[in-house]
């Protein structure tokens, strides 16, 4: 972790104005509905973002900003530093204009819709303000410079906006960020403390040259999406398509338990459209609670269809389920051979876990 000191001039381009870029507050019980389901958070933690360099983590380390998890409090709790907080807290009487972080995104590159910021538990202590910037690195030798104060290159994404403490905020931008980023810089005038920082958007993958080239169509890093699911009590739906195979049963989806005839289902968007080679519905960790049974079916749709929509196309009939295991199918496939697809359905019966849907393909 490399640690940097800043000059006032670096920051007087944000401190004195805001952007041209416009955007509105979300109210707090309508910021899961606009965001999630809709984009991606560029920079969670699972999905290979990093921390590069930061101004200050004097109470509270920066890395905190990407955990996927809600922050938690632990009252009463006190490290060497002082009180114990879920976040990065930086220390008082900053001489600079803001403290700053810098964030490689956990994608290729994304283009940006919308920021929340949390200020959870940081009450008389929280970030009076902050702002957000993105660039775009194409080089080794230029990742090693954008971890520095006076770096030149960066643009402002959404220009200062106000924070109170220990709540959530959202921002939508007027319109997806024409660029797409690699890294982005998230400024606090002048200090304080931040809990969580989630960036919205939609991941611009780097597709395989040739169309011959099986892929994951469903991961996150290129672009899927999980677009509505029926239950998602324990677990969300969204862990569904990261990358690795997780820690825990607590990084997939799962439901509530049922009573009687039923079945639960996720909607997945193909980050592009292609036929399907196979499927993959990985129930790691879930052992006293995976489905008894999956099925999966696909649909070419012009927009995010629903679970009744007449187009959906059954492409692997229910098939038995087991505990902590890859369950592979391909040729269980049927409807697939020469067939365009851009969104994807998985159907547990009755209800349960499950860690990873992956849907592999070659792009059409």
């Amino acid at each position: 972790m490399e640690i940097h000191t800043h000059s006032p001039e670096d920051l007087k381009h944000v401190a004195t104005s805001n952007s041209s870029t416009q955007a509105r507050a979300i109210p707090i019980d309508q910021i899961d509905s606009t965001f999630k389901s809709q984009y991606t958070d560029l920079i969670s933690t699972p999905l290979g973002s990093r921390i590069l360099a930061f101004s200050d983590e004097w109470f509270a380390a920066a890395s905190n900003l990407i955990t996927p998890t809600p922050p938690i409090r632990r009252p009463g709790v006190f490290t060497h530093a002082g009180a114990w907080y879920d976040g990065w807290e930086t220390r008082r009487h900053n001489t600079e204009p803001a403290d700053w972080v810098v964030i490689q995104l956990g994608v290729a590159s994304g283009r940006v819709a919308g920021v929340e910021i949390d200020t959870a538990f940081f009450n008389g202590n929280h970030a009076p303000e902050i702002a957000v910037e993105g660039a775009f690195i194409t080089s080794a030798a230029e990742e090693e410079e954008v971890k520095k104060a006076g770096y030149t290159g960066w643009e402002t994404i959404l220009g200062i906006q106000e924070c109170g403490p220990s709540q959530r905020h959202g921002w939508l931008l007027e319109k997806l960020t024409e660029k797409a980023y690699t890294h982005v810089r998230l400024l606090m005038y002048p200090d304080g403390g931040i809990a969580r920082f989630r960036l919205y958007g939609n991941a611009v993958p780097v597709f395989p040259q040739s169309v011959d080239e099986v892929f994951e169509l469903s991961a996150t890093v290129m672009g899927g999406v999980a677009t509505s699911c029926s239950d998602q009590h324990f677990g969300t739906k969204d862990n569904l398509l990261l990358p690795g195979r997780g820690k825990d049963m607590g990084d997939g989806w799962e439901t509530k338990r049922t009573r009687g005839e039923h079945v639960d289902w996720t909607i997945v968007r193909l980050g592009a459209k292609g036929e399907i080679d196979h499927i993959v519905v990985d129930t790691a960790h879930f052992r006293g609670n995976f489905p008894q049974k999956v099925q999966v079916f696909a649909g070419e749709f012009a927009s995010d269809p629903k679970h009744d929509d007449g187009g959906w196309v059954e492409v692997l009939e229910p098939q038995k389920s087991g505990p902590d295991k890859e369950h592979e199918y391909k040729g269980e496939l049927k409807d697939v051979e020469g067939k365009a697809y851009t969104h994807a359905k998985l159907v547990i019966i009755p209800d349960g876990g499950v860690k990873r849907f992956r849907v592999f393909g070659k792009r059409v």
